[in-house]
């Protein structure tokens, strides 16, 4: 049976997974590949903030939404800012399993808040490329899942993946609920889609992913399917909607409350509106290069989103991924925020990884240039970002 697993077809639970001593190794050389490409971007934004004056410690741990995680997770919810008339920002708008995870560590180890959240950071991230491995590796082979992962801590916008942020979070538990879906692992896709749910605002995309896995098994078996399906059917969306509806009714609109949060914080989907006005902006009078590769790097992952839909990749991961980019493009507020929310659409790396593992058996040194300039300008973006950039991210 082909390792391929078409859009249309069924899910790839026939063929055996691959095991042993092998298999586990391969998966460990690629979490420690993506640690080492983590490790050298963490080491050069180190560089460029003592170059500049700054403590690299707290430019990682304690910069824009790093700050507000890190007090909800040290005096939970209730803190309101009003930076400008007309804005209100709720610390509400903040999904909670990020800083209860913080609290989490500090309970167990004797850490401030901010070394807390990029522990939690750090290892999220390192269990996130071990389940990006372990879908690479069941659809497209070994080599595949271990280009995936380095690509994916190659990313413009992966120090984010260093700092103390949610995206590692959501990203692991994406990543590991897609692999059970992808596995027929139904109870674990739906609990962990469960989690994810409450990692993010766009979580939501995992537990899609997971419905659009169990619906053509439903439909081939006329829904004679295990009750294990079901009950990850109706786990998956728990969390994203729990935490929703619980926000909404801290505000007095259970069913509203938390989209009017979003809206005070100027952030709202309105199709795309928003960021076209946005770009009109940009074009006219040539706003910061942030801006600019905001951008270009959303315009590629709508590229790479055709690439990974004529691929024809497994449902659940183009339904996921594309969940996360009608987010990413269709919200309006924080246009250089965009690559971040892309961060944990992986799939999209897909094609590129494929293209670049056959590159690589034809003409290695070709592979390995493309890959150090990749690195490259992860490590020379990433520090752009964090030390002299004054946006948020």
């Amino acid at each position: 049976m082909s390792r391929v697993s078409t859009l249309w077809s069924p899910l790839p639970l026939a063929r055996p997974e691959a095991g042993g001593r092998g298999a586990l190794w391969s998966a460990f050389v690629a979490a420690a590949l993506f640690a080492v490409a983590r490790a050298a971007g963490a080491g050069v934004v180190a560089v460029a903030a003592w170059r500049h004056g700054k403590d690299p410690a707290a430019l990682l741990g304690r910069s824009w939404d790093s700050l507000w995680y890190l007090r909800i997770a040290a005096h939970g919810y209730g803190a309101v800012e009003l930076p400008h008339p007309g804005v209100v920002h709720n610390d509400l708008a903040f999904f909670p399993l990020y800083p209860a995870l913080i609290r989490a560590v500090r309970t167990v180890v004797p850490l401030g808040g901010g070394a807390a959240g990029l522990v939690v950071s750090w290892l999220t991230a390192s269990a996130a490329a071990w389940g990006i491995y372990a879908i690479g590796d069941r659809l497209h082979g070994r080599a595949v899942g271990t280009v995936l992962t380095v690509l994916w801590g190659l990313l413009p916008h992966s120090v984010v993946l260093s700092m103390g942020y949610s995206e590692p979070v959501l990203t692991a538990f994406a990543a590991w609920s897609l692999y059970a879906a992808l596995t027929g692992r139904w109870v674990w896709a739906g609990a962990l889609a469960a989690l994810a749910g409450l990692s993010r605002p766009n979580g939501f995309a995992v537990a899609l992913g997971v419905l659009a896995a169990a619906a053509p098994a439903v439909w081939r078996a006329r829904g004679r399917v295990s009750h294990r399906l079901w009950t990850g059917v109706a786990l998956a969306p728990l969390g994203w909607s729990g935490y929703v509806l619980w926000a909404g009714r801290r505000t007095g609109d259970t069913l509203g409350g938390y989209f009017r949060l979003q809206r005070l914080w100027g952030s709202r989907f309105d199709f795309g509106i928003g960021a076209l006005r946005f770009v009109k902006q940009l074009l006219l009078h040539r706003d910061a290069f942030l801006f600019f590769a905001a951008l270009v790097l959303v315009a590629a992952g709508v590229l790479l989103y055709a690439l990974l839909v004529l691929d024809r990749a497994p449902l659940p991961l183009v339904v996921y991924s594309g969940a996360l980019l009608v987010v990413a493009c269709g919200g309006s507020g924080f246009f250089q925020c965009k690559p971040r929310f892309l961060l944990p659409a992986f799939p999209l790396l897909l094609p590129l990884a494929r293209a670049l593992v056959r590159t690589a058996r034809a003409r290695p040194w070709h592979a390995a240039a493309v890959a150090c300039a990749l690195a490259g300008l992860s490590f020379a973006y990433g520090a752009y970002l964090v030390v002299i950039t004054h946006t948020p991210l």
